[in-house]
């Protein structure tokens, strides 16, 4: 169940698996990271360990390796041992960065993650596991570009039919979040008839979309023809909300995240929480988060994909936080969007690119870290292996919580 999910070289697992059942052969593999990533961990290796009983024996953990062929791309990678017995003793090499030198480490167990924790398969998840406000998706037009804008050919549009203003809506996606470039999205979905009807410049669209989706072979897409001002979703804000950007740099350390106002809307390439407070924020900025969106997201190349159904319904948040906890992670993670505003001229990409974040930002995301960190308990976690333990450990505890619970 949920093979068309996998990449082609699950099947090297699966295969090696089958063959060294119920021997004392040993296996290792040399693979790309996404087999310790994202949603096909939960359905391949819950396979391999149920069904063939695989242990992993010895893990590297995320590196980058380039070979000598000429034009030659790098590429990021794990290894992994195991076999069909449990190991003598279990290995993780861990890379303080994708480059340096691995350090070795024994540890009581390697879960699939490459994580000395215990087994768990995080599999997408419709709700929160916490109690926290639900991710929403953007918004995806399906119009084939008829409402998007630039500046420029919304000055074009509105000097054709002035009109049409009041129902331009500023418009973000990923890309236009965190490299700060603008575009308008014409949304008809609250035009009266009689308004459209006065509007030919706006019927002339209107009509394309129409036409587009008519001419189209997905089932659901010729139905959308039938109500061409609206999206196929739509997610209209009513109230401030939270921007997660689906897709990020693995550059940079934190994913660069923030609050809009309802009038504006954003593309399906983000993720929205309706309802976010200060503390969400400062907790989904926070290294905590960062470390499980690092270990759990998939990847686009190497950059991370941050997923509603699979990171963000699976993190586990602080348990009863004290108010004066809350109150600190609100302090501190107000004090990141106040140093950002620092900066007027400078794009999320330059603010959060390692080479040219102020200090006075990276300051104030420590000082939210430790904020965080605190919401957790008293532990300090010197390492993110340290912290992805806590995590799992949680994680295991409020999954088996549900299962009781359902």
């Amino acid at each position: 169940k949920g093979a068309g999910t996998l990449d082609y070289v699950s099947g090297w697992y699966a295969k090696a698996g089958a063959y060294i059942q119920n021997t004392k052969i040993k296996c290792a593999f040399v693979s790309t990271t996404s087999i310790t990533q994202g949603e096909q961990v939960g359905i391949l290796w819950q396979e391999l360990m149920d069904h063939y009983e695989i242990k992993i024996h010895f893990a590297h953990r995320t590196f980058k390796w380039s070979n000598e062929a000429p034009g030659r791309a790098a590429v990021y990678c794990v290894i992994l041992g195991f076999a069909a017995f449990p190991p003598e003793k279990s290995t993780l090499f861990n890379y303080t960065d994708v480059r340096s030198d691995p350090v070795e480490t024994v540890v009581s167990h390697i879960n699939p993650y490459l994580v000395d924790a215990p087994n768990a398969f995080i599999e997408s998840r419709s709700k929160p596991i916490s109690d926290v406000p639900e991710m929403k998706i953007g918004n995806k037009p399906i119009d084939g570009g008829n409402y998007l804008f630039t500046p420029e050919e919304k000055a074009e549009f509105l000097f054709k039919q002035p009109e049409a203003e009041k129902f331009f809506r500023r418009w973000l996606g990923s890309d236009e979040f965190i490299n700060g470039y603008e575009r308008w999205c014409l949304y008809l979905g609250d035009a009266a008839p009689e308004e459209l009807r006065s509007m030919p410049e706006v019927m002339r669209l209107v009509e394309a979309v129409r036409l587009l989706r008519e001419i189209s072979k997905r089932s659901s897409t010729l139905k959308l023809a039938k109500t061409p001002t609206h999206f196929q979703v739509e997610n209209i804000p009513s109230s401030t909300y939270l921007l997660i950007p689906r897709v990020s740099s693995e550059n940079r350390h934190y994913i660069p995240m923030g609050f809009l106002s309802p009038d504006i809307l954003t593309s399906d390439s983000c993720h929205t929480v309706p309802n976010a407070t200060l503390y969400h924020f400062g907790v989904l900025e926070s290294e905590m988060h960062m470390a499980w969106v690092r270990t759990v997201c998939g990847r686009l190349k190497s950059d991370y994909r941050y997923s509603k159904d699979v990171v963000y319904n699976n993190f586990p948040w602080p348990e009863n936080p004290a108010d004066e906890q809350k109150q600190e992670v609100e302090k501190t993670a107000q004090a990141v969007l106040d140093v950002r505003k620092q900066f007027p001229n400078a794009t999320l990409a330059d603010l959060y690119d390692p080479d040219t974040m102020p200090k006075d930002l990276l300051d104030a995301h420590h000082d939210l870290d430790r904020a965080v960190d605190r919401c957790y308990g008293t532990k300090k976690f010197s390492s993110e292996p340290e912290r992805l333990e806590f995590l799992f450990e949680m994680y295991k505890k409020l999954s088996d919580l549900r299962i009781n619970a359902g």
